[in-house]
């Protein structure tokens, strides 16, 4: 991650375009993979509901970068990628709910999947819809089935894949560099999805680390 963050959540929208997973020097991914591990087993171990609402809240106050500097190098099928990804997520979503509760309403609308059923949106999707769900997928990973908060996250951007990319088509004949924006954004939203699919297998197959 090469762009400065603004506190709290505020980001640029390359970040996310150019995000990638990558490896560490042994010491900074060892370091990721025990914080994610100790995290999630003390908070799993006694799920204090008010020590779950501040670790949702965690990004607000201290921005997404605090978590970055963590776990976002760390490989995309591990603990703390898995982590990362979700809270990235959302805190994308939180920056603009208006436009994320659009994008994700279209998917849902164009989907032939059970996507819609497995992410578990209200209906229709406004955005504070969103922006609950979002704060439910990770919550789920604290105090619920860890896999089905990851393959809630997987249906959710396979739908913010599937309507960035009807809405880069609508856009190509007026506006060709948002349609140019929107198609790498739908390409990011399926590769994580992807990515978050595979940790939810591997974490039933108890391993994810």
């Amino acid at each position: 991650m090469t762009d400065n963050f603004h506190k709290p959540t505020l980001f640029a929208g390359s970040t996310f375009e150019a995000f990638k997973g990558g490896e560490d020097p042994a010491q900074i991914s060892r370091l990721a993979h025990d914080t994610a591990a100790a995290l999630l087993s003390r908070v799993r171990a006694e799920p204090d509901p008010e020590v779950i609402d501040r670790l949702i809240a965690y990004t607000d106050e201290n921005g997404i970068d605090a978590i970055a500097e963590l776990w976002s190098r760390a490989s995309a099928r591990s603990l703390p990628g898995a982590l990362w990804r979700i809270y990235l997520l959302r805190a994308l979503t939180r920056q603009d709910p208006e436009q994320s509760s659009f994008v994700f309403q279209r998917g849902a609308e164009l989907s032939s999947t059970i996507d819609p059923v497995v992410a578990g949106a209200s209906t229709p999707t406004g955005p504070e819809e969103i922006t609950a769900l979002a704060d439910q997928i990770l919550r789920g990973l604290f105090e619920g089935d860890f896999a089905v908060a990851l393959d809630r996250a997987a249906a959710f951007c396979r739908l913010m894949a599937s309507g960035c990319a009807s809405l880069a088509d609508d856009a190509e004949a007026v506006n060709p560099a948002r349609a140019s924006e929107l198609t790498t954004r739908a390409l990011r939203f399926q590769a994580i999805a992807g990515e978050l699919s595979a940790c939810a297998g591997l974490w039933r197959r108890d391993s994810l680390d």
